[in-house]
């Protein structure tokens, strides 16, 4: 008989295969789209609808829906007739009809000039105030009446997490366990456990490696705002000390030491020079960021200013910036924004909060 097998802990040996990666997507991209009334009208006549459209463009323009398709066909055997065209949204039409969400052709289309003939008596529609941006949205839209759609293919893959393959989810994996590990340390310093990683996915090089420092250093040393400062110091900048903490490390990037310099910095030399370096980003310009935690408002904020490329976290915060509470990398006002995922090692992540909690 065979030995029964110990019981895991929560979260405990996670693989790659446990956890899916989802994009944090601005409140436009998610959203469902909002539906305005329209009244619609069939056309009995096919042959007129070239002349029909045309005239009901000039008395209706429609300027601000150019995502919606004026005509859509009738597939079901319950419609006697073909086509049915958009006249006008409900806003749009004369005030008595407006008010009373009702009318007939003759109140709708009151030019003398128009010719009406083909057309059968108008009822209500709602249709997509604005044009989808994802392919769900899309779904939803086409349902109500047909609607263009330029599809971002990136975005579609990352919804249906296709976006990364397998080895890219292992590296993506391998990373965050060097957050969760930077957590594990400042956790036995006494520190909140939470993680971050910079990653130049150009080289697959760790440029920094941090955890928090609140509660030893300074209360706003987050584990990403001591993160960021590393990665400075790697780039002969940095504002703060981490020598007390030696699981927070930085290494200079490939390319940008001088000749006589050593290929890797840890902490810096001992003298607190940073050897000369070349060509170097903007701080963190174009690198990947795991970090355990979904990073606060600050934290979100100092990662735009770095212009951060992307950002992967583990696990919501309830503060969380970057999709739990607001989407700082999604703000349209703000002067840059950047790629946000979320669910990477997600279980180990949950596990390292529940444990501080």
């Amino acid at each position: 008989m065979e030995s029964p097998q110990p019981k895991r802990r929560k979260g405990m040996d996670e693989g790659v295969d446990s956890w899916e990666v989802h994009p944090v997507l601005s409140d436009e991209q998610s959203h469902d789209i909002k539906l305005v009334e329209a009244f619609a009208a069939p056309i009995i006549d096919k042959k007129a609808t070239s002349r029909l459209i045309k005239n009901l463009t000039t008395t209706y323009p429609l300027s601000d829906l150019q995502h919606i398709k004026r005509v859509r066909a009738c597939k079901s055997d319950k419609h006697p007739h073909p086509l049915e065209v958009i006249v006008c949204l409900v806003d749009d039409a004369p005030p008595d009809v407006k008010n009373s969400k009702e009318g007939s052709l003759a109140s709708l289309l009151f030019s003398e000039s128009f010719d009406s003939s083909g057309l059968g008596e108008p009822f209500i529609v709602k249709i997509p105030s604005s044009a989808p941006l994802t392919r769900p949205q899309f779904e939803r839209a086409s349902a109500h009446w047909p609607t263009s759609f330029h599809e971002d293919k990136q975005i579609t893959a990352a919804l249906r997490g296709q976006l990364f393959t397998a080895a890219q989810k292992a590296k993506m994996h391998k990373y965050m366990m060097a957050a969760i590990r930077a957590a594990k340390a400042g956790q036995e310093r006494g520190m909140v456990p939470v993680g971050a990683v910079m990653v130049d996915p150009a080289s697959d090089q760790i440029l920094a490696t941090a955890h928090d420092c609140t509660r030893g250093s300074h209360p706003l040393h987050h584990a990403v705002m001591v993160c960021i400062d590393l990665v400075a110091h790697g780039q002969g900048g940095g504002a703060h000390n981490f020598d007390p903490f030696p699981a927070c490390q930085f290494t200079v990037p490939d390319g940008q030491l001088g000749e006589d310099a050593s290929d890797s910095v840890a902490q810096g030399p001992a003298d607190g020079s940073v050897p000369e370096q070349r060509g170097q980003p903007y701080i963190c310009t174009g690198y990947d960021l795991y970090v355990t935690r979904e990073p606060c408002v600050m934290c979100a904020m100092a990662l735009l200013h770095s212009r951060i490329g992307r950002v992967f976290y583990g696990t919501t915060s309830r503060d969380g910036a970057l999709g739990t509470r607001y989407k700082i990398h999604a703000q349209k006002e703000l002067n840059h924004h950047f790629e946000v995922y979320r669910g990477v090692a997600q279980h180990l992540c949950e596990h390292l909060a529940e444990e501080f909690n």
